[in-house]
């Protein structure tokens, strides 16, 4: 095809449209000797044939697989620092009951920011020792059902919730466990709507402005409330570790005043999460070990200049074991190609799902690769866009990829890497069910969240 539109300067026109590159897919993935992609032993074709499309597919040797090399690489860089180090599971990314059954298994700590993703951590079987609350915006509810279960730690986020934390452990004869999420000043480089250290935004308590201080000294006034340390997060999707070494320098100086000036010891550090995974051709992220290597390296030489013991250290990876263990199985409807500026085409090609799965690329400008799935193509590749069903223009799912000429209505397409605030974040415009998830291992498959059905949308509706 000849005046096609543009192309971006990281996608570069691939030798084979059938090529699946390692670092965006799923461990158990591949093409079996007709082309179709199969994962953990299951052809895709079956899964969309019982499970129907749009469909979430996570691969569990994968997630299980990541989520214990994060565990063991920052229990190995910490060991002798302060005698290894906690990961905690972000279940924003995702969480089903599933999920949380696999981080118990494997003893990972669970990250929670709301009642239901307490729940899911709870019934999963997380001991409650091993769960934190986080939110901005946490409801009296909310705080009582964590002081209740006996949660490890509830981060504390603004000094008006100080008290609230504090009256209710007061009634219910309980020392609650917190942290202090503070604001470092340090912007991760990233989108701005996910880039969580800065000051202008809703995270946290201020350093730079004395903040922070004035909320140390206020938690420790509360003999109802146990300060066990700070917690920092200064971003998402993040690649260059040089901001976690300054946001580090600047919790660990503070860390240290505050164990200086009040005669307290603060036997933890949390450095939050936020690294990066690749989601196209251009990204490369670290190894575990190369990320909890290096964030020891870092807190040791901090620790040292501050003169003070290692605090347990403990991060919170939710998209670096979530987003590659899973992709997205759509069925192509129609295709078309529209005439541009100067003569150029763009080829459409529209899946029946769109941003009521993944709202991502509308709302981040992120971007995503793509494969057809359900056979192997001799055609050569064509600058295509894959978009949604949806009544928006923004409705894109995959902003650029090359996929063959013949891709027509009733093939197959995958999208790799959306196992992260793809489905958690997912709606019901245009009243479209949900899509199921299911997991698949060693040739079988299960389902971790059903497909919903037009008749769970009418239950909702009181008319």
């Amino acid at each position: 095809m000849a005046n096609i539109a543009v192309v971006p300067a990281w996608l570069k026109p691939p030798a084979d449209v059938n090529e699946l590159l390692p670092q965006l897919w799923a461990r158990t993935v591949g093409r079996d000797a007709a082309g179709a992609l199969h994962v953990g032993g299951v052809a895709v074709a079956d899964l969309a044939a019982t499970y129907g499309t749009p469909l979430f597919v996570v691969d569990e040797l994968d997630f299980r697989t990541r989520a214990v090399a994060f565990r063991d690489a920052f229990a190995d860089a910490f060991a002798d620092l302060c005698g290894g180090a906690d990961v905690y599971y972000a279940s924003k990314a995702f969480t089903a009951t599933g999920v949380t059954r696999w981080i118990a298994a494997d003893g990972l700590h669970l990250d929670t920011a709301s009642a239901g993703e307490l729940e899911l951590g709870l019934r999963g079987g997380v001991p409650p020792a091993r769960i934190a609350l986080h939110g901005n915006n946490k409801s009296r509810r909310e705080i009582v059902r964590a002081l209740e279960v006996g949660v490890g730690r509830i981060v504390v986020d603004s000094p008006a919730e100080i008290d609230v934390i504090a009256d209710l452990a007061r009634e219910r004869g309980v020392v609650a466990p917190v942290m202090l999420r503070v604001t470092v000043g340090v912007e991760a480089h990233t989108h701005q709507y996910i880039a969580t250290a800065h000051e202008d935004q809703k995270f946290g308590v201020s350093l730079a402005s004395g903040q922070a201080e004035a909320a140390v000294a206020r938690i420790l006034a509360r003999p109802e409330l146990r300060l066990l340390g700070l917690h920092s997060h200064i971003g998402s999707q993040i690649f260059d570790l040089g901001g976690f070494e300054v946001s580090a320098r600047r919790l660990l100086e503070l860390h240290h005043k505050v164990e200086r000036d009040h005669g307290v010891e603060l036997p933890e550090l949390d450095l939050g999460g936020g690294y990066g995974v690749a989601y196209t051709s251009e990204d490369a992220p670290l190894a575990p070990t190369e990320i909890a290597g290096r964030l020891a390296e870092i807190v040791a030489r901090e620790c040292l200049v501050q003169g003070i013991a290692v605090p347990r250290v403990s991060v919170e990876p939710g998209r670096a074991i979530a987003a590659p263990s899973t992709f997205t199985l759509y069925e192509v409807g129609t295709t078309k190609e529209v005439e541009l500026d100067g003569g150029t085409r763009r080829r459409y090609v529209s899946v029946d799902g769109g941003m009521s799965d993944n709202i991502r690329t509308a709302l981040y400008g992120a971007d995503y690769s793509a494969t057809v799935a359900s056979r192997a193509s001799t055609a050569p590749g064509v600058l295509s866009r894959v978009v949604g069903k949806h009544c928006e223009s923004g409705d894109v799912v995959v902003r650029d990829e090359f996929l063959p000429e013949d891709l027509g209505g009733g093939d197959l397409l995958a999208v790799p890497g959306t196992g992260a605030y793809c489905r958690s974040m997912a709606s019901n415009y245009n009243q479209l069910p949900r899509p199921g998830v299911v997991a698949v291992r060693d040739g079988s498959a299960t389902v971790l969240v059903r497909r919903e059905t037009p008749e769970d949308l009418l239950a909702l509706d009181a008319g």
